[in-house]
């Protein structure tokens, strides 16, 4: 009875290996489309950031335009967020519709800070920063969200660093070469670029903004910090409440009733709340529509996937992007202190980012290990019953 018990764990382990020798065949006939789509999975992530990046560049140029022409920061921040809210509320609700979780007391909570952190807080001090700087000067000082993000997420256990490997090394060293790069673009002007031809752009109504880069940094500074705190919350949240598109769609909705409030109290002027046919209309349904609800989801996505620091860390290309926009189509003025710092800056971050994919690769590797001890483990008591099965002496009949 022992001896066909262990002829039938025997036949079964032949028959695992007949399977997977099967599928490894049907993977070397598909070895090319399969690579490919291992390819993408791989880099999914990282080809979303970048688009977001690209998303942001232009939201610096229409919201420029807009608050040129004379639309009031608070007011836009309500309406892009209501529009976010608007959009995304079909996609959460039919899409998440069976693994969203239950809306606590508590996680309302919760949601309402964030909101306040995202929304209502953070983007009304942004935008006002804008009035005493530039876009450049704003997208500049946006990156020192990464390492204020890894620094909180090393604090709150997020983000391993063990500095003896080079995995851990690569991680704080491109974070601190990002933030000279960083530091670089802020405070080192240098000589400028020539421009090349006219600008292919001209913003028209320019209303004249009083310079007061103090006051500007401060405002920005306080932003940044908001955003990295934000980024950090969204990774817990998101563990509670694993449903992006339904958390994007209540930030959108309760952040924008904040900073609704908030402008009413700052604002008692009803006009300041039209809105013509014209760009302030455009870069409103712009922001909602791509910023506030495509990308911010985007954004969950990959915190939950990748952690908050692999988000925060594309931030430096908005900079070289908007740099790059203004000088060629916007025909602003290029320095040399820019494009040495955004060089810094992309080191620092491709650092960072081979220091934590060989993270993942090495998490995955000893996720992996039990399964191949267990594999061996079969195939080493199979080796063993077939031997004793051919020494065994023939049984009569």
């Amino acid at each position: 009875m022992n001896l066909e018990t262990e002829k039938k764990f025997v036949k079964k382990v032949e028959t695992e290996g007949k399977e997977k020798n099967t599928g490894d065949g049907k993977t070397m006939a598909d070895k090319s489309g399969s690579s490919y789509s291992d390819m993408y999975r791989r880099f999914k992530p990282h080809i979303l950031m970048v688009l977001s990046q690209f998303g942001y560049t232009f939201l610096y140029i229409f919201t420029e335009a807009c608050f040129n022409h004379g639309m009031n920061p608070h007011v836009h921040i309500t309406y892009r967020h209501v529009v976010a809210g608007i959009v995304m509320f079909p996609f959460a609700y039919f899409l998440e519709r069976k693994k969203r979780p239950k809306l606590t007391f508590a996680l309302f909570l919760e949601i309402f800070v964030l909101s306040i952190l995202g929304v209502s807080l953070t983007l009304n001090m942004y935008f006002v920063s804008l009035r005493y700087t530039s876009p450049t000067f704003l997208a500049a000082l946006v990156n020192t969200i990464a390492s204020l993000t890894f620094i909180i997420a090393v604090v709150f256990r997020l983000e391993v660093v063990n500095l003896r490997n080079p995995r851990g090394i690569a991680k704080v060293v491109g974070t601190f070469v990002s933030l000279v790069g960083v530091t670089t673009m802020t405070l080192y002007k240098g000589p400028a670029v020539k421009n090349l031809g006219p600008p292919l752009v001209q913003i028209q109504g320019k209303s004249p903004i009083h310079e007061n880069w103090l006051k500007g940094s401060i405002l920005i500074v306080a932003s940044c910090l908001t955003w990295s705190i934000l980024y950090i919350m969204q990774a817990f949240t998101l563990k509670r409440y694993p449903a992006p598109l339904s958390l994007t769609t209540w930030m959108s909705f309760v952040g924008a009733a904040q900073s609704a409030v908030f402008t009413v109290i700052v604002n008692h002027k009803p006009a300041s709340w039209k809105m013509g046919f014209n760009i302030d209309f455009w870069a409103t349904l712009y922001a909602g529509v791509v910023c506030s609800g495509l990308i911010i989801f985007i954004q969950l996505w990959c915190t939950e996937v990748k952690g908050p620091v692999f988000v925060t860390m594309f931030n430096p290309l908005s900079t070289l992007l908007v740099a790059l926009l203004g000088y060629f189509v916007l025909g602003e003025r290029l320095y040399m202190g820019s494009i040495l710092g955004g060089a810094i800056v992309i080191i620092g971050l491709y650092l960072v980012l081979w220091g934590k994919d060989r993270d993942q690769e090495a998490q995955i590797g000893t996720a992996e290990l039990p399964y191949l001890a267990y594999d061996h483990k079969n195939d080493t008591k199979a080796h063993k019953i077939l031997s004793v099965e051919r020494e065994a002496p023939p049984s009569e009949p």
